[in-house]
């Protein structure tokens, strides 16, 4: 479990280097908000981190085993990238950050298809909400660091000093690399690069309730999206100022979402994959009714820290146990594949569902609308009436050609 809060600190430092922290240096040099904006784009290799999977998945390298030496290849090119970025002036050499920010993100979310595979194989299956727990600790910490703390360094420090302190950060990860076991799975990598990009979703596919599966893992946390999606702007007109919602959601709300996801985790074993699933589940919808209370009390501290540490603790338990049932989801042959697919179906909710927010907030008014994000719950806990349908945990085995012959 050390071994995962370290694989998930790792995980977690790459990401706010590209997005708020870069956006924080662009401004002081002077770069324009259009071009700050439209610098988001260099996140689009994590939604698509899913296509260059396979290759993880089919080739083993020659050093440290299957996962680790893909984790370790991926360190060594973030910490050469973070520092790359130090060494660039935004303002005169605008594309040339741009492509290291981009190889950033491109060696972060490949980084993340091994850790994610490295997890899922390295622990049982009565380990995975734990694991669940565990990583996020390790990422959460890694976003306060690469994001408040380089903030506030960056008022001391110069900027290259800070990416440079960042990717030196970045190098000590790989001392976990070095110190953790490769999980022991006896099956074998696919032999070819099309068995290793093709067969995982045809054999995902091909398994009792499958369609079923990829539904309830876009809708289950769904009312949790469409909640936090506008809690910002909702606080903020009922009158809360911005250093109060920054203090609570991101210090009350980081701790409830840690203490949640570690909660769940102890519960999953004692609970069951199904019984956790519903209780919490049930638990996360039913949070979104302390903002509904807020919309109709008005400005009010003790609630609004409640409604926040509240949504984000029953939205930690939800997570564990999601994560634990992506993992089980996952054949040992193809973990990195399927996990990148499954997790980028989580990336898709996120995105979907937080488009029209704003238009049903705006239409609707806040009452309503949280009740709408309650109301949100529904789907998913329906899909999972269906649960003992679903076929079991995948074992390894694989037919040597699933497609139809022809094709």
């Amino acid at each position: 479990m050390l071994m995962v809060v370290l694989s998930g600190f790792s995980s977690g430092l790459p990401l706010s280097l590209t997005a708020s922290t870069m956006q924080a240096w662009m401004k002081d040099s002077g770069v324009d908000l259009t071009t700050i904006g439209a610098f988001a784009l260099v996140g689009l290799p994590y939604s698509l981190k899913f296509l260059w999977a396979p290759v993880l998945d089919r080739y083993t390298l020659p050093f440290l085993g299957r996962r680790r030496g893909w984790i370790l290849v991926s360190q060594l090119f973030l910490v050469a990238a973070i520092a790359g970025m130090g060494l660039v002036d935004p303002k005169e050499h605008l594309g040339v950050l741009a492509f290291l920010a981009l190889a950033v993100a491109f060696g972060s979310a490949s980084q993340d298809i091994v850790i994610d595979a490295w997890r899922t194989e390295s622990l049982t299956a009565d380990e995975y909400g734990a694991g669940a727990g565990a990583q996020t600790i390790g990422y959460r910490a890694a976003m306060l660091v690469s994001g408040a703390a380089a903030l506030a360094l960056a008022d001391a420090l110069p900027w290259r000093t800070v990416y440079l302190l960042m990717a030196g950060t970045m190098a000590l990860s790989i001392t976990y690399t070095l110190l953790a076991a490769e999980p022991k799975v006896d099956v074998k990598p696919p032999r070819t690069l099309r068995e290793a990009a093709v067969f995982p979703l045809v054999e995902f596919l091909k398994r009792k309730g499958a369609l079923e599966n990829l539904a309830f893992i876009i809708l289950y946390k769904l009312d949790v999206v469409m909640a936090l999606a506008l809690v910002t702007p909702f606080l903020q007109e009922l009158g809360f100022t911005k250093t109060v919602i920054a203090g609570v959601n991101k210090g009350g709300g980081l701790a409830a979402v840690v203490l949640g996801t570690l909660a769940g985790g102890a519960l999953l074993p004692k609970l069951g994959m199904k019984r956790a699933l519903w209780v919490f589940g049930l638990a996360q919808g039913v949070a979104t009714l302390a903002f509904l209370a807020l919309s109709v009390v008005g400005k009010s501290y003790p609630l609004m820290v409640f409604a926040i540490c509240a949504d984000n603790f029953f939205s930690g338990m939800g997570t564990a146990a999601y994560a634990a049932f992506l993992m089980s989801l996952c054949n040992p042959k193809f973990t990195a594949t399927q996990f990148a697919l499954l997790s980028s179906l989580m990336a898709l909710t996120r995105t979907v569902a937080g488009a029209p927010t704003g238009w049903l907030a705006e239409h609707l008014g806040w009452s309503m609308y949280f009740v709408v994000c309650t109301l949100a719950m529904i789907p998913g806990l329906v899909l999972l009436t269906r649960f003992d349908r679903w076929k079991g945990p995948p074992t390894g085995e694989v037919s040597e050609d699933p497609l139809p012959a022809g094709r």
